[in-house]
């Protein structure tokens, strides 16, 4: 009995490979052994970097938020520390958007933390 060949599964199963490795430079996506090397590389990357991206996120937003209270003057750490004794659940998100698109409002959320720290 003769040996059975993948034949149109294996070309299948490159081609998916290749589609993924489609936008590289020279061998990287011609030639089979780099396209397999390149694309599994270029997931490790994907998912650290969804990770990454999170982190830059938050440390932007604290960025701002910190500016924001420094111009009311209190510091980043005192106003989040108020926020929590005034029992207030924004996230840092939030806080950074309202910084910016509402003053007066923010202004407000730094009151309410002044008060509920020195009561």
């Amino acid at each position: 009995m003769p040996r059975a060949q993948k034949g149109a599964a294996r070309r299948q199963a490159k081609t998916r490979w290749f589609k993924l490795a489609k936008g590289n430079r020279g061998t990287r996506r011609k030639n089979w052994r780099r396209v397999k090397e390149t694309v599994i590389r270029a997931g490790v990357y994907a998912y650290r970097d969804r990770r990454t991206v999170k982190r830059d996120y938050r440390r932007l937003w604290i960025t701002r938020i910190s500016a924001a209270t420094k111009m009311r003057g209190c510091s980043y750490s005192r106003f989040i520390e108020g926020l929590k004794a005034a029992n207030i659940t924004l996230n840092r998100k939030m806080l950074s958007e309202v910084a910016i698109a509402d003053p007066d409002g923010f202004d407000q959320i730094v009151e309410r933390s002044r008060e509920a720290k020195s009561a």
